[in-house]
């Protein structure tokens, strides 16, 4: 059967596991006349827990809209948590950052390539530092500075430009700044952070620094979604990279920086095709 790439529907849930899902999640697809490209699925089997990821072709007949209200009966029926949207959705993705720019750099690459598929509306930093960088591609830039008599008021200004521009995701990438837990609840599952995978044992200042003194033979990151916990999320993806013993501080931070610009754009990417599933403080992820 032949089928529109641009009429495609990504459907992701997760459920108690039973007997019946798949052939139901299954069923109801090709009695909507949806052919089904690629299907993924596990079962926790620690916790009873399933976990599915199916994306399929649907008929020009058929309205995005009318399928997810269809679909709503065998969710109720088995309990699910679940998304359902056109493949060609693209999620608006603010982006956070502070003075680093490996990050910002990076995606703004692979979304300018066209690798990445999703919309920036606005960058916002606690420094005007990386604005010419938001100019240069075409993206507002908001200053939203930040100390700790202001950061109550910051953080609201923040919720009210992620409102007002409809963001999907908050990245922060390499914003250095530490989120309060009003703010981290509000974002849970809608905010992925970056940071160097030497935490907790190289915390504080200079992690690179610490690193060398101690003579580490891999340098890594991990990209997880924030939560009120300090780097302590649920992880999505992690990078690590071989140093040598002749490496200094700057050469190790250098290929940190490379591992935290793979790990967060990876990240992104896969939580912006819905890849991404919460399992309690863990995550499953359809690659």
């Amino acid at each position: 059967m032949e089928h529109d790439p641009t009429r495609e529907v990504i459907l992701s849930l997760s459920c108690q596991d039973t007997v019946g899902i798949v052939h139901a999640v299954s069923g109801f697809l090709v009695e909507q006349g949806c052919n089904i490209l690629a299907s993924q699925q596990f079962d926790d089997a620690s916790i009873n827990r399933f976990f599915m990821r199916v994306q399929a072709s649907y008929p020009s007949s058929v309205a995005i809209g009318d399928l997810r209200a269809a679909f709503q009966a065998t969710a109720d029926e088995y309990a699910m948590n679940w998304t359902m949207s056109d493949a060609t959705n693209r999620p608006r993705i603010a982006l956070l950052v502070s003075k680093a720019e490996h990050c910002l750099n990076d995606l703004l690459f692979r979304w300018r390539a066209g690798q990445l598929k999703v919309d920036f509306p606005f960058i916002a930093s606690n420094h005007v530092t990386l604005q010419p960088v938001a100019e240069a591609n075409g993206i507002p830039f908001f200053h939203i500075p930040v100390t700790p008599e202001t950061k109550r008021a910051a953080e609201e200004k923040l919720l009210a430009l992620l409102a007002e521009h409809q963001v999907d995701l908050t990245v922060l990438a390499r914003y250095m700044q530490v989120l309060s837990d009003d703010l981290c609840s509000e974002l849970a599952g809608k905010a992925i952070n970056i940071h160097h995978s030497f935490l907790p044992g190289f915390k504080g200042a200079k992690p690179y620094h610490q690193a060398f003194d101690r003579g580490v033979k891999l340098v890594g990151a991990t990209a997880h979604y924030v939560t009120a916990e300090l780097d302590e999320g649920p992880i999505i993806e992690q990078e690590v990279l071989r140093v040598g013993h002749d490496y200094s501080p700057a050469q190790l931070a250098i290929t940190g920086q490379d591992a935290e610009r793979l790990a967060l754009a990876r990240a992104v990417q896969w939580h912006a095709e819905q890849r991404v599933l919460l399992n309690g403080n863990r995550t499953v992820v359809f690659n």
